[in-house]
């Protein structure tokens, strides 16, 4: 029997890609000749993939994730569950990425199930718990009555039933907006009677308020659609998002759910999470546009937004706005007003990078730039030219 982990043992790469060439030789179980044949081509792959010292990783990332983007569609939509609610893709989506939007255009989970869990009803029960109601989903019915000022709003039993609530639970929801108001159920009808008087006006603007009013689920999850991947695994899909409260679930796989907001997986889970999630949902973005962009390029843009310890936009407010380099700011966006403050706050410019060097047309420290050669004729040989 081959000894492929004595093979690889002594190999100048990583560590985990020595594992996975040991896993797939073990799977395949080739004799030596033909394992030595599948390492050397591996290793010549993977020294071609290095980058040489002083190679400009940042400009090269820069254009390899550009140049496939402006192949992108401006505007794709994608329709989700019966109501047809469009998730943003294609560049829209991307810029929302690399600008670290405070909040998507479309937040969305997915949400897995665990192992004890995996079945469609108990998906389908969670997503029923989840999903956020409002009153004005079950209202059938809503009236102000003139004569005994008071503002009534009737709703369908059933629904309660479906939401698993009871009428105290539904007074108890919405007496937070309606704090001036006397809250009663009778049957299938919510009383609001004024503590004080109010005009017809103040309580059109108090029904508006109390019809917005959440009675069940989590606020955020406006649509819910459940699902089964190709490995098996029941999951849901949701538009909206609150992440927190959702890892906090009984039979919810903490580990396999997912969320497209960069900003509220940092603040939950911290900015180990957040890179990863914006490494992810870029390549998502790419590969559904069948763009085939290198991950690593993608790592370093995700490196770069989160190096600080917290979640950086690309652009002139994040990144590119925070360089040492006066000229380097200067070239992006708001060349006046940036020479401006630099000079009245008497900055100096080191040149030390590409971009300013390039600007005053001098060799950039980057490539064989990086290197000072001096030539001196008088030392040389005689007879050598």
């Amino acid at each position: 029997m081959v000894d492929y982990r004595e093979i690889v043992r002594d190999l100048d790469m990583p560590e985990s890609l020595k594992e996975r060439l040991v896993q797939s030789l073990e799977k395949h179980r080739p004799d030596r000749k033909k394992a030595e044949a599948v390492i050397a081509k591996v290793v010549e792959i993977y020294e071609d993939a290095k980058y040489e010292p002083c190679e400009a990783i940042g400009v090269i990332a820069a254009q390899s994730i550009s140049e496939p983007a402006t192949q992108m569609t401006m505007r794709v939509y994608h329709f989700v569950g019966a109501a047809g609610r469009e998730v943003t893709l294609g560049l829209p989506r991307l810029i929302e990425i690399v600008d670290a939007r405070r909040t998507p255009s479309t937040p969305t989970m997915e949400i897995y199930m665990d192992e004890e869990h995996n079945t469609k009803e108990a998906a389908t029960d969670l997503a029923s718990r989840i999903k956020e109601s409002v009153l004005h989903n079950i209202a059938v019915e809503d009236s102000i009555d003139l004569v005994n000022s008071r503002l009534n709003i009737k709703v369908k039993a059933e629904d309660l039933g479906r939401l698993g609530i009871t009428g105290d639970d539904l007074v108890k929801s919405v007496r937070k907006n309606a704090r001036d108001l006397n809250v009663e159920f009778d049957t299938d009808t919510l009383v609001f009677i004024p503590k004080k008087e109010l005009s017809v006006r103040d309580l059109q603007k108090r029904k508006v308020r109390i019809l917005n009013t959440q009675i069940s689920g989590l606020k955020g999850i406006g649509q819910v659609v459940v699902r089964k991947d190709d490995k098996g695994s029941w999951f849901i899909f949701t538009i909206g998002s609150n992440l927190k409260k959702i890892l906090a679930m009984p039979g919810v796989d903490r580990h396999r759910t997912v969320c497209n907001d960069i900003r509220e997986v940092e603040k939950v889970l911290g900015i180990e999470a957040a890179r990863n999630a914006i490494i992810r949902e870029a390549d998502k973005t790419l590969s559904e546009q069948g763009l085939d962009v290198d991950i690593r390029h993608l790592l370093l843009v995700a490196d770069v937004m989160c190096a600080d310890g917290s979640i950086k936009p690309v652009g002139r407010y994040g990144v590119a706005g925070e360089k040492g380099s006066v000229l380097a700011r200067a070239n992006f966006e708001t060349t006046v007003t940036t020479l401006m403050d630099a000079a009245v706050e008497g900055e100096t410019d080191e040149l030390d990078s590409i971009i300013e060097n390039v600007m005053i047309n001098q060799v950039a420290p980057v490539g064989t730039g990086m290197c000072d050669l001096v030539f001196s004729k008088t030392k040389t040989k005689k007879g050598v030219k």
